[in-house]
């Protein structure tokens, strides 16, 4: 993913360049603001945090591909038994690093090159987690330009969840309006559908956009991967262990990552369409981290340095937690607030907000930086 670009706010003026008129208190703080990123991103880029790693990115690949041959060996050795479904669940697994893996890679932090990092990209999206590079990179580039703004970010859009006050008083009435009341603790049961979901809207995105590049490629090989998956599985087992073992290892997958993605926006601030905010202020205020050692680094891929990755999304992902202690003392230095909780407190957070949301609370969150854009 290319560097942020900063298109709320006017560059500074070269050093040997004075404005032709004295800059009015706006321009000023405009300019003010810019310059908090640039000092930030300076140290970022001094310390040498910018810098790819290959050699961890060609390990974890090789590692990740290594497991996915290990998992489907012991599914052929397993044969006819219901012991599968635990192995549904390793499978399960490895397919959410597989979507880590080609999280990274689309954002450029794994190879020097743009075109090395989108092929590899497409292989671990489309050939092994079985979702499309196009369709996830359209999207994801808006949440990222826009986190948590309505009408910019597709990731607070849903047919099924209002994340907005202005979604829930368009669901009041009958089945609907009841669940949207509900909606909380429904979130993560509809997890379980996410993965299946995902799948159908990448396919469904690269056969309605003509024009996204290498769109019948990619399509093909998520064919291929989804019949070789389903082929597979009722070839090595029995019926009703194969049915079993697809649910299980879809319901799991998209538990993984959705669960990976939920708690770092869903229940922040969100921010009015109009809204003009800072690059700085725009990420970290709209963006929460999930505090955790070396097992919670693994299950969320990284994302659980969701500041630190909003603001640097082409940073390598070991090197988020190098970074996490600068962009914590600057944001303290300049009184920006920063996120982090436990991974069960973010959980606690979502279905919150929902709920809140849910019964047509106005202001379900109350945030300094909504309310001073509101006055």
């Amino acid at each position: 993913m290319p560097a942020p670009l900063l298109d709320e706010l006017p560059p500074r003026p070269a050093a040997d360049v004075r404005p032709a008129t004295r800059p009015d208190r706006s321009q000023r703080e405009r300019d003010r603001q810019v310059s908090v990123y640039a000092e930030l991103s300076a140290q970022v880029r001094d310390a040498g945090l910018l810098n790819r790693r290959r050699g961890y990115y060609v390990t974890t690949i090789t590692l990740t591909i290594a497991a996915f041959i290990g998992v489907w060996a012991a599914i052929v050795a397993v044969g006819d038994s219901w012991w599968q479904l635990g192995l549904a669940v390793v499978l399960s697994l490895v397919c959410t690093q597989f979507g880590f893996l080609g999280h990274d890679t689309a954002h450029r932090q794994a190879f020097a090159s743009h075109a090395g990092n989108a092929w590899w990209a497409r292989v671990l999206s489309c050939g092994f987690a079985g979702l499309s590079y196009g369709w996830w990179m359209g999207k994801h580039n808006k949440h990222h330009n826009a986190p948590n703004q309505q009408g910019k970010d597709p990731d607070i859009e849903s047919t099924v969840l209002a994340f907005t006050p202005d979604d829930a008083a368009e669901r009041t009435t009958g089945l609907r309006g009841w669940f949207t009341r509900h909606q909380g603790w429904a979130f993560f049961p509809l997890l379980t559908f996410e993965g299946a979901a995902l799948h159908v809207a990448s396919i469904q995105t690269l056969v309605q956009v003509k024009t996204m590049p290498h769109r019948k490629l990619e399509l093909a090989i998520i064919a291929v991967r989804l019949v070789a998956f389903v082929a597979a599985v009722f070839l090595i087992m029995p019926p009703l262990v194969a049915v079993g073992f697809i649910l299980v290892q879809q319901a799991v997958f998209g538990v993984l990552l959705g669960g990976s993605f939920a708690p770092n926006h869903k229940g922040m601030p969100i921010v009015p369409k109009n809204a003009k905010v800072d690059f700085l202020r725009r990420q970290v205020l709209m963006s929460r981290n999930i505090r955790g050692g070396v097992m919670t680094d693994f299950m969320m891929g990284g994302l659980n340095y969701q500041i630190e990755h909003h603001l640097f999304p082409s940073m390598p992902r070991p090197n988020l937690k190098k970074v996490q202690p600068l962009v914590r003392a600057h944001c303290a230095k300049h009184g920006i607030g920063y996120t982090e909780t436990s991974l069960v407190g973010s959980y606690a957070m979502v279905v919150r907000y929902l709920n809140r949301v849910g019964i047509g609370e106005r202001d379900p969150f109350t945030c300094p930086l909504v309310q001073t854009i509101r006055n």
